[in-house]
This record gives C-alpha cells, sequence and structure tokens, in this order.
C-alpha cells in the first residue's frame, strides 16, 4: 500500500531537516508547496512522536548518535577545510594544545603539517596523532586510555586521569550538535574527555559546520560561556548567536581571521 499524503509529506520533512537542520517553517512550506499551518500540523505531529524536537519557527531533527568517522570524513568537506584554516590562525603564540577526535579536527590537524614553529599536542585521538607525526617541530603526546577503534580515539578513566595532569592554553574539539543550550556529543565516553579538556585549558575553540547548528546530541560538553569560540563557516540563526553573546562565548568566521 502506497503511503498516505501525510506520511509521504512528513517524510519530506524529515529529510529536508537532514539536509538542513536548521530549515525554517516558511521554507518547509515553500519547499514542499503546502501551507505554514500544515507544515506546523506536521512538525506537532513529528515532535510528539519523538522524530523531531521543535524549535521556535522550525524545528531540528533528533540526534543521539552519529556516522562511524570514516563516513563522517567524506562530508562537508570544504567546509571543514576552511574552518580547519581559520583555526590554524587561532593558535597565534601557544606552545601546547589540546586537539580533540573527530572529522573536523582531523581535518585540522591536516592543516597544522604544515606549520613550522615548535608546538607539543597532547590528543586522544590516534588519527590527529598519525597526520602530525609527519612535521618534525609538533611533538606529539598520545593520551592513554581504551581505544574505539570506530572513532580511532581512547576513552576512561586513564584517558581523563591523564588530561588533569595537564593545563594548556588552547583546546580544539568538534561537537555533535551545537544549540542554545551550548555544545553537545553523541558519544558518551568522547563527551567526557572533551569536557575534562575544556576544563583544563583557558580557551577553548569548537570547530562545528552548519551542519550542527540547532541539532542537540546525547550530552552537553559545555554552555555559552568566556572561554568558550565557536569556529565555523556561517553565522548561525539569530536565536542561537543572541546565546552565544549573553553567555560571553565568542565566534570566528572561517576566512575572517
Amino acid at each position: 500500500m502506497a503511503p498516505s499524503k501525510k506520511v509521504s509529506r512528513q517524510n519530506q520533512i524529515l529529510a529536508a531537516l537532514d539536509r538542513n537542520p536548521a530549515m525554517r517553517v516558511s521554507k518547509l512550506a515553500q519547499t514542499l508547496d503546502v501551507s505554514s499551518e500544515t507544515i506546523r500540523r506536521d512538525l506537532n505531529h513529528l515532535d510528539e512522536s519523538g522524530r523531531i524536537n521543535r524549535t521556535y519557527g522550525g524545528a531540528v531533527r533528533g540526534q543521539v548518535s552519529e556516522p562511524h568517522l570514516a563516513e563522517r570524513l567524506g562530508q562537508h568537506i570544504e567546509a571543514r577545510q576552511a574552518i580547519a584554516r581559520t583555526a590554524m590562525e587561532l593558535i597565534a603564540d601557544a606552545e601546547t594544545i589540546f586537539i580533540g577526535g573527530g572529522a573536523t579536527t582531523l581535518h585540522f590537524a591536516r592543516a597544522l603539517r604544515s606549520t613550522t614553529r615548535r608546538l607539543t599536542v597532547l590528543t586522544p585521538a590516534h588519527r590527529v596523532a598519525a597526520e602530525l607525526s609527519e612535521n618534525a617541530h609538533i611533538q606529539i603526546m598520545c593520551l592513554p586510555g581504551l581505544f574505539d577503534g570506530k572513532e580511532g580515539l581512547v576513552t576512561g578513566p586513564e584517558t581523563l586521569a591523564a588530561i588533569q595532569r595537564f593545563y594548556t592554553p588552547l583546546a580544539f574539539m568538534g561537537a555533535s550538535g551545537v544549540d542554545s543550550g551550548g555544545v553537545s556529543e553523541a558519544m558518551l565516553g568522547p563527551s567526557e574527555v572533551y569536557r575534562a579538556m575544556i576544563k583544563c585549558s583557558q580557551t577553548a575553540y569548537i570547530l562545528a559546520d552548519q551542519s550542527k547548528f540547532d541539532c542537540r546530541s546525547l550530552k552537553y560538553i559545555t554552555g555559552w560561556t568566556e572561554g568558550i569560540h565557536l569556529v565555523t563557516d556561517v553565522n548561525p540563526s539569530a536565536d542561537l548567536l543572541s546565546k552565544l553573546e549573553t553567555g560571553g562565548a565568542k565566534i570566528h568566521l572561517s576566512g575572517e581571521v
């Protein structure tokens, strides 16, 4: 039996939100050629069934997990490369930094291979360490812990204990979701590691492209406070931007540093 028009339309809404998590009601209505009231009724139904999270003026897909690293590396490549280049400039004269795991931080590590200055990097991500090992100017400390081969990084009590032994001026990490509540991570182990890195650094740079906007993942790793900087490719929505500014966080757009 063919799906009803309502079911088909709601599936189209979900697909549209997958492509653009910050799509507004008016844009959805225009895309699907229906009224805004119809879209609102569909969003309410999808929200009640737990398939999305309603926001003011739109909705976002619920997200508690994300594709493995190998799959994510093929997504949003140009945006992530631009973010990585901008993040490189933000290192300034720091001599020691934390780098987390994930696709965008791996692009950051690849950009960092070209540096000619001395730098010490502490990281739980083995692929980040492997990328940086090609540069003799960079000293790498691989953090200990339980290794997750799909994500290529370590987590657990040993990792947290090692991080707490150090303090760096800067930390660079990615995110599964970025919304008005803060920065969230889809996996429990990495979320604890990234929270520890933020606590043990003066300034934390969150490297996240626009596909992460208005997405909430399993666990928040930080709210929008002083010392938290978002490095991204486009300005977020007015609501999210207001939350950053109110909390004292800062934003850096790729190409503007």
